[in-house]
């Protein structure tokens, strides 16, 4: 398995593996994806197995504390000297889901972002989702009231380091 950053090129894969794995009310689309690569690739986490993508993970760094819905759309806001690394989305093809690689993705932001000298790493996730976030040391700061993201209620998640 090999993780890496992104690029331009990945724009089709990435594009299509989202579509794969959420509704289309909350799926990014490949123009935002086009404006999130060219402004911050090297916080997207690509997950192969020899030349197929099986997941990936993407967000960008700012100083704002909490994730709010203009991030989702507006890569201008990314700062690269930031001190909270945010996640977007972290996509696994439906096929290779429950095999770790969430996690492995998960692991390598966490470590990514200390490395970086970030405070922490914020996401926001569903209410079902809260006990596999606090495996990896997240909080949960209960429903967001700056997210409705797709019309879903998120929970904001918080491991601050």
């Amino acid at each position: 398995m090999l993780i890496r950053t992104a690029t331009l090129n990945d724009l089709e894969a990435v594009s299509k593996m989202e579509a794969a794995c959420f509704p289309p009310a909350e799926a990014a689309t490949r123009e935002i994806f086009a404006q999130r690569l060219a402004s911050y690739g090297n916080h997207f986490w690509l997950l192969f197995e020899g030349e197929q993508l099986l997941a990936f993970a993407d967000g960008f760094v700012t100083n704002e504390p909490d994730l709010f819905d203009a991030m989702y759309e507006k890569a201008e806001l990314h700062n690269e000297e930031g001190q909270w690394q945010m996640i977007f989305g972290l996509n696994t093809l439906p096929a290779f889901r429950r095999q770790g690689l969430a996690g492995q993705l998960l692991r390598r932001i966490i470590a990514d972002a200390r490395s970086q000298g970030r405070r922490g790493v914020v996401l926001t996730c569903k209410e079902r989702l809260i006990p596999y976030y606090a495996k990896f040391g997240f909080r949960d700061e209960g429903a967001s009231s700056k997210s409705r993201h797709g019309g879903a209620v998120w929970h904001q998640m918080r491991l601050e380091f």
